[in-house]
Formats: C-alpha cells, sequence, structure tokens
C-alpha cells in the first residue's frame, strides 16, 4: 500500500492548496465598450451584447421581478462576489440555486473555507490520498467541507423541529452568519440582510444534505426536514405577485425548471400569472439529446413558461461572459432606480 504524502504523489496537501481562487470584482471594470463592440460582430460575441441588452431591460423595467437560477460550480470558479454584488445592487429579486451553489461554495467560504486553483490534469488518485476534491481545475479540501457539513447539522440542532422550506432554513442561515461569518457579505448574508429569497429545490443534493442526515440520525425522534412542496407554493406566489417577471438563468437543470414552471403551478391553481417576459440562459449543454439541461427557451415557450420576445441563449461557458454582462449592467446603472421588492416579507 502507497503511503499518503509518499514520493510517488510527488505533492503534499499543503503544496496542492496553495493558491486561493480570486472572486472578480465586476466594479473594478467597465465593460460597456466591449459589450457594445460584441454587438457588432457574430456568434456568441453578439448573443451575449443581446443578453446583456436584455438584461439592462429587465433592470429599467418598473415592473418586472428579476429570478436569478444558479446551477454549475461558478461560485467556486470565481463568480461568488459578483452573485453578492447582484443582490447589494438590487439587481435580482429572489434566487433559486442548487444546495451546492449556496452551500458547499457560498457558506463554506463564509464560514472561513477557500476554493483553490488546481489543475484537471493531476492524478485524481494523488488528490484523494491527500483527501482533496477536484471541481475541473479547482480544488476543495475536503476535511473543510465535512466541518461544513457539521456546521449545517449545528444550524440545524438549534432550530424548533419542524418542516421548513429551503428558504426558511437558508435565512436561519443567514442569521447564523450575522453573528459568525468570517467572512462578511456571502451571498447568503446579503440575501438575509435585503430580504432576498433563495430557493433550493434539490437542497439535499449538497452539503446541507450530508448535515441534515447527521442532524436526523442524531435526533432520531425530534428534527428538522425540507418542505420541497411548500416552497414551490412560495415560489409560485412570488410569481402571482410580480406584474412582470424576468429570469437570469446560469446553466439549468432544476433550478431552471423550478423557477419557470411558477407559470404552470399558478394555471393549475387556477389563477393567473403571464409567461416570464424576459429570459436568458447562459451554458454549455447541447440540444442534440432533446434537453439542453432542461429546454431551450423557445422551447419553454411551448409550455407557456416563457415568451419568445426577449429570450437569449448563450451558449458559452458562464464564468467567461456572466462578468462582462453583469458589469455593463452594474455600469449603466439602471439598478439605482430600482425599488427593492423584499419578498422574503411576504412569508
Amino acid at each position: 500500500m502507497k503511503q499518503k504524502n509518499s514520493p510517488r504523489l510527488g505533492h503534499n496537501k499543503k503544496s496542492l492548496l496553495k493558491k486561493p481562487v480570486e472572486h472578480i470584482d465586476i466594479k473594478s471594470f467597465d465593460a460597456r465598450k466591449i459589450i457594445d463592440s460584441m454587438s457588432k460582430m457574430s456568434f456568441t460575441s453578439r448573443d451575449t451584447a443581446n443578453a446583456a441588452k436584455i438584461y439592462n431591460e429587465m433592470l429599467s423595467d418598473k415592473n418586472c421581478s428579476i429570478f436569478l437560477t444558479i446551477a454549475g460550480s461558478t461560485s467556486a470558479a470565481g463568480c461568488m462576489n459578483l452573485y453578492s454584488d447582484l443582490i447589494k445592487y438590487n439587481m435580482v429579486d429572489a434566487i433559486v440555486a442548487t444546495g451546492a451553489s449556496i452551500i458547499d461554495m457560498d457558506f463554506f467560504e463564509a464560514i472561513g473555507f477557500k476554493h483553490y486553483q488546481g489543475s484537471q490534469f493531476q492524478d485524481d488518485t494523488v488528490l484523494r490520498d491527500n483527501y482533496i476534491d477536484r471541481i475541473y481545475d479547482t480544488y476543495i479540501n475536503e476535511e473543510e467541507l465535512q466541518a461544513c457539513d457539521k456546521a449545517i447539522c449545528d444550524i440545524a440542532n438549534t432550530l424548533e423541529p419542524r418542516a421548513y422550506t429551503s428558504r426558511e432554513f437558508i435565512k436561519e442561515i443567514g442569521k447564523y452568519l450575522k453573528k459568525n461569518a468570517k467572512k462578511k457579505n456571502s451571498l447568503i448574508e446579503l440575501a438575509y440582510d435585503h430580504d432576498v429569497p433563495i430557493f433550493c429545490p434539490a437542497f439535499t443534493d449538497s452539503s446541507a444534505g450530508f448535515g441534515l442526515v447527521i442532524h436526523q440520525e442524531e435526533n432520531p425522534n425530534s428534527h428538522i426536514t425540507i418542505d420541497s412542496i411548500r416552497e414551490f407554493r412560495e415560489l409560485t406566489e412570488i410569481k402571482l405577485q410580480s406584474k412582470q417577471s424576468g429570469l437570469l438563468m446560469i446553466g439549468g437543470g432544476v433550478p431552471k425548471n423550478f423557477a419557470q414552471d411558477t407559470v404552470v403551478c399558478a394555471e393549475l391553481l387556477g389563477k393567473k400569472a403571464e409567461m416570464h417576459k424576459y429570459a436568458i440562459q447562459i451554458t454549455v449543454a447541447d440540444t442534440r439529446d432533446g434537453a439542453c439541461s432542461s429546454s431551450t427557451l423557445k422551447e419553454a415557450s411551448s409550455w407557456g413558461k416563457v415568451s419568445v420576445t426577449k429570450e437569449q441563449m448563450v451558449f458559452a461557458e458562464a464564468t467567461s461572459v456572466l462578468p462582462l454582462i453583469v458589469s455593463d449592467a452594474y455600469h449603466r446603472k439602471h439598478w439605482e432606480k430600482r425599488i427593492r421588492r423584499n419578498f422574503q416579507k411576504i412569508f
């Protein structure tokens, strides 16, 4: 059996985890000239510029509530401060995300841990021997991730035993971070400060799931659980209280479908909800398997979810184009005239 840190490995844990990911600051550069130039080009450049135009229309539409959906690992890859700024500067009103984006990445860094630059070519056996998890070219210390699991368990242990939506539980995490955060201005903490609800419809598929399993194991007769049905009703209520709505979707999958399905859910409840007027999706998913990590935006229109008037698919890796779109919107300043929706307060 090979020993950890043996000469065969060529690396020890400290040498592998030495270069933290630095999160991009969209305020530090002005992307307006780049976006304006890209609008005169073709291919993905022009798609990106059109997405930026649509996003600015969302921000300037006083009746439009903006839903941000996040799937994938863009938070770990350097977009964490970008997402926080979207809340800080009133550029989104509700968030639907994977549990990993919110807990394994945002909460993980808020309690003092970091993600590290690595290599997609590293021998994964070496990483496993050193207890390091890999997301493409990004590394995570598995021991710290397990500490994150335990922190979720500790928060759950303080709560009244009952069913919570992911939104309710994440709000409790925000309250916890107000007193205990090692890194301030996380997405969760700023959402708590500004009454922006965060929904994770597949919450248990994350560090939160491991933490809540430990919580229920330790408290078999008196524990919390997650009610994903009620949170679907809650998100639908937000859609119903929005005169118009727009979607800024990073990746696809469950968060994308969850946000889009509110229109159908409202109809089934006998209530009227307009299709999402604006929609942007940034994805590398393909359409040839009939999916595109759920549907394309034009296909979603056939389900009555998204209007085709103001929609744009951007087939690009999100960390390469999202900072341009958000920096452009930040510097055009339509957000300055928006009224905060404070949707958290309706519950």
